[in-house]
């Protein structure tokens, strides 16, 4: 067993090396000791292990391959025994399979062979600047208010992928969160500094959907009169999320499965490429697995935005939440003299008992009406507006009498579906209804259906 070795100012950050090639272990302590960090070199698992054990680090970088087992056996030990401790790993070119099981134990990224120095300084650099591990405080609105087994699971795993730098899918129902959630991953992790871009991959028209995203040359185009950056150049360094990426054309979706696997774009018009390291989050309310299946999504490019999986649950999962995030948007919605009504016991009772197809979305929406429409400092039951058929699972006949009741559920459900699929952009919702824009703001007027605020 090789001597662990020890190199630089022990005052530095401290870098772990675990590689049993001598040659690639002295090739990435140079280049850490260049960066003014004090190195620590071990050519086997176990003795990394007995390193980690005597000392604390704050990163280590590991081949995939060692003598007396693998990368991803010591990945597992540093998720079980040092949970702050960022790990990377070093793995065969081409070796995509090794780098997502590594991703997905919880390695915070993946260097491929031949190891880019380029690459390997902005990755530890990255790392270093990860924040410290928060503690479980009492959440805000903007950290997922609740205290509900899914909300804290799903807060729990938002924690856990601050920590890394792996690709991340958040499915849930339109209205659920999904944004926040990829805002608050970017938040807590170590591109905090960094730009979040959000891209509603639905609003794009198919036309533009390369320019927008890698950027245009003056004169490429008409109307291209000057050089403009694209969604990746600007997220360079932050997060890029892509948000309904399942409504991307399949020929959008060659160019850019190419943009992630070469961490390169090239501006329309333009003959050289661009070198781009953003951190990629994208969701959709859609189910990405069926599409892929139907041949609507593409595999590959699925796999690759795909390494780790977020669901946010909906808010008929988290029924014991309503109240406080209830009492949440009201303080925020507290008028000029700061005082923010309350919610009667009736119409507490009536919020828990509706299924929300609208989810926090709705919630907000219904809550904005009802602060309207309140004449008192108390919330009743006939503020809120819900159909009287959607607060209780025990009406006779499936909830289809009164028949004017159960048409404008009906109705209502498909408008809110259509509103949350197009992010309230009524003019396309009203195309996918297929109903004029005028005929949609009489229904939604009709139903108490509100726009949210942004």
């Amino acid at each position: 067993m090789k001597r662990a070795e020890r190199r630089g100012k022990p005052t530095g950050a401290a870098v772990l090396v675990v590689d049993d090639e001598a040659d690639i272990r002295e090739l990435l302590e140079l280049t850490l000791l260049r960066m003014g960090l004090a190195v620590v070199s071990a050519g086997s698992v176990a003795e990394a292990q007995g390193q980690l054990q005597a000392q604390r680090f704050d990163l280590c970088l590991t081949d995939m391959r060692l003598p007396d087992g693998e990368g991803l056996d010591l990945v597992r030990y540093i998720g079980e025994h040092c949970r702050d401790l960022p790990v990377a790993v070093i793995t065969a070119y081409g070796s995509t399979e090794n780098a997502v099981a590594a991703l997905k134990a919880g390695a915070f990224d993946y260097l491929s062979k031949p190891v880019s120095l380029e690459e390997l300084r902005t990755l530890v650099k990255s790392a270093l600047k990860l924040p410290e591990r928060q503690s479980e405080a009492k959440p805000t609105y903007q950290q997922l208010l609740g205290e509900s087994p899914a909300m804290r699971q799903a807060r729990e795993m938002i924690q856990k992928l601050a920590r890394s730098q792996a690709p991340v899918y958040v499915s849930g129902e339109s209205g659920s969160g999904k944004e926040l959630a990829a805002r608050l991953i970017h938040d807590q992790g170590a591109r905090h500094d960094q730009r979040f871009v959000p891209v509603n991959c639905g609003a794009i028209p198919e036309n533009l959907m390369e320019s927008e995203f890698f950027g245009y040359k003056k004169g490429a185009f008409t109307g291209a009169e000057a050089d403009r950056e694209g969604f990746f150049q600007v997220a360079h360094g932050g997060t890029l999320f892509l948000d309904e990426v399942a409504d991307l054309p399949l020929a959008m979706q060659v160019k850019l499965l190419r943009a992630i696997q070469e961490k390169r774009v090239r501006k329309v018009g333009a003959t050289d490429e661009d070198a781009v390291d953003v951190r990629m989050i994208c969701a959709t309310h859609q189910n990405l697995t069926a599409l892929v299946e139907s041949g609507r999504f593409r595999q590959d490019l699925y796999f690759r935005l795909n390494v780790i999986e977020l669901k946010m649950p909906s808010l008929k999962e988290c029924r014991e939440d309503i109240h406080a995030l209830a009492q949440s948007m009201l303080e925020r919605m507290a008028g000029a003299d700061g005082t923010a009504l309350r919610l009667s016991r009736d119409a507490q009772e009536a919020l828990a008992a509706y299924d929300f197809p609208g989810n926090v979305r709705e919630l907000e929406n219904i809550l904005e009406r009802a602060v309207a429409l309140c004449g008192g400092e108390e919330i009743q039951p006939g503020d809120l507006r819900l159909t009287p058929a959607r607060q209780s699972g025990d009406e006779p006949n499936g909830g289809k009498w009164p028949l004017q009741d159960y048409l404008d559920r009906v109705e209502r459900d498909a408008i809110l579906e259509a509103l949350g699929m197009t992010r309230f952009n009524r003019t396309a919702a009203a195309r996918l209804l297929g109903i004029t824009f005028r005929a949609l703001r009489y229904r939604m007027e009709r139903l108490g259906i509100n726009e949210p605020r942004s």
